[in-house]
């Protein structure tokens, strides 16, 4: 039984249009099937069809917003799975300078579903652990420090049913960046803030205004050469 259902998962991202969907949805915001039809380079009609196989194999769920629909990734489990068999598929030999910088921009800075990953993300949770905004005494937590520094930044701390803060290893890095409610909610406002940008294939592009904040979650952008000349 198990078998079987391996290979039905297996089967659903077997198809490069799907595969393709599920990568781009990997941003962690909602697509409408038009932008994902567009994405993968099919007819709307045919994007419906594989949106529609994705939503039934449980990878993604249909949102609604007035009188727009969305497309997302259902949960952080399936964007964790993804994300995996992304990294697997990253370990090719990377061939030609499009690719070349590309893999590049993704080493550097991106997005793991809604929070941020590569050397920026794992600079944050380096950062954020020797200045004390997050301790490790009992599992990873936000200290009162780590909190009256994010109030001031205008990130929100929610607690909910998702953990705050966990550990996520970094595929690139191979060491663990932040995920949880947090990173996700200091990734929106990083880039509602104009922090940073999202700049296409989950590659994120740090902006000058980005130096302040960063530094105040201990992170030296200059160090990492992640900030542009203004």
């Amino acid at each position: 039984m198990e078998t079987i259902a391996l290979a039905e998962v297996a089967a659903v991202l077997a198809d490069p249009s799907r595969a393709t969907m599920c990568l781009v949805l990997l941003d962690g915001r909602a697509w409408t099937v038009g932008e994902l039809a567009k994405a993968a380079g099919i007819a709307l009609s045919t994007a419906s069809e594989h949106v529609t196989r994705l939503v039934g194999a449980g990878f993604v769920v249909r949102v609604k917003q007035g009188r727009a629909s969305y497309v997302r990734i259902a949960n952080p489990r399936v964007a964790e799975l993804i994300e995996h068999l992304a990294q697997h598929a990253e370990h090719r030999p990377v061939t030609g300078l499009k690719a070349s910088v590309r893999a590049r921009r993704l080493g550097f800075a991106r997005t793991c579903y809604d929070h941020l990953a590569g050397e920026l993300g794992v600079a944050l949770r380096d950062g954020m652990l020797a200045t004390g905004l997050v301790g490790t005494t009992d599992g990873l937590a936000l200290t009162p420090r780590g909190r009256v520094v994010l109030a001031d930044l205008g990130v929100p701390v929610a607690a909910g049913r998702r953990p705050l803060l966990r550990d996520c290893l970094d595929w690139t890095e191979r060491r663990d960046h932040l995920a949880g409610a947090l990173p996700a909610a200091l990734l929106d406002r990083a880039v509602d803030a104009g922090w940073v940008a999202r700049d296409g294939h989950r590659a994120i592009r740090v902006l000058p205004a980005a130096g302040e904040p960063f530094a105040a979650l201990g992170v030296d952008l200059d160090a990492l050469g992640g900030v542009p000349a203004p």
